[in-house]
């Protein structure tokens, strides 16, 4: 039995503002099994991202605890892989130097790491382009070197908020695909949040929804859809079921209309 890699233990977030307190998490309980893919899904504002800063430990809660691999790992950086939607490669570095970015952080030579990259490159999709400067390279490129820049940090927890919000429809279906080869390869324990909910059922095994403001987890929902995914899953009767109650719980979130208001 798969044990858990990563527990989000009680957390709740509150920040001072001029205008007063500012809840922005409430009783955030989340347990991540070793080498799954989880996703995190909730209206805007419902502190998703909130919760990536405080497991990469960029930020402290104001109640509860981090664990990964049962060590108490609050505050903590270093822990965790983190990509933002934004690839934020450097200009002024080529692709593979790009990649190997966070292995040159954590002390290994610049031979040793390009010796590393350079066949990762050929695997998945980025040879011929191991010389080229990001403003040569389509939005696409700039992802999938990002993430193998992420997964290449070496460590067993990545944290992907919204890494495919900025691409076209197509572009953004291929990388999808794309990721979930990635993750089988490298085993990751992947928590990923999106707003798209085809995209987190389609990767995930389990996706959270998450309330309003102050944000909290509404509903913890298996996928139960055999791997590997095939993009035909998503037309399946299953997969729309899901896609509903996903979408139902969302819609329960969402403020009310003026006229419903009124």
């Amino acid at each position: 039995m798969a044990s858990t890699k990563l527990l989000i233990d009680d957390v709740s977030m509150k920040f001072a503002t001029p205008a007063g307190v500012f809840h922005a998490l409430d009783h955030i309980d989340l347990a991540v099994l070793r080498g799954s893919f989880v996703s995190l899904i909730g209206p805007s504002g419902c502190g998703k991202s909130t919760i990536f800063n405080i497991v990469a430990g960029l930020q402290e809660p104001s109640e509860g605890r981090v664990l990964i691999d049962g060590v108490d790992s609050t505050s903590t950086i270093g822990r965790v892989g983190y990509m933002l939607q934004k690839d934020l490669l450097l200009p002024w570095r080529t692709l593979t130097d790009n990649i190997i970015l966070g292995m040159e952080i954590q002390g290994v030579k610049r031979a040793e790491a390009r010796a590393r990259a350079l066949p990762l490159l050929r695997r998945y999709g980025l040879a011929g382009f191991e010389n080229a400067y990001p403003r040569a390279l389509s939005g696409g490129m700039r992802q999938r070197a990002a993430l193998l820049r992420t997964l290449l940090f070496d460590t067993d927890v990545v944290l992907l908020d919204e890494p495919f919000g900025a691409l076209d429809a197509q572009t953004r279906l291929r990388m999808q695909e794309w990721l979930l080869q990635l993750w089988e390869d490298f085993g990751k324990t992947v928590v990923f949040v999106t707003h798209d909910v085809e995209e987190a059922i389609f990767l995930s095994d389990e996706v959270y929804v998450m309330g309003a403001r102050p944000g909290r987890i509404i509903a913890t929902i298996a996928v139960a859809l055999p791997r590997p995914r095939l993009r035909a899953c998503a037309a399946t009767p299953d997969f729309m079921a899901l896609k509903e109650r996903c979408l139902d719980l969302l819609h329960s979130q969402a403020p009310p209309d003026i006229e419903d208001a009124a």
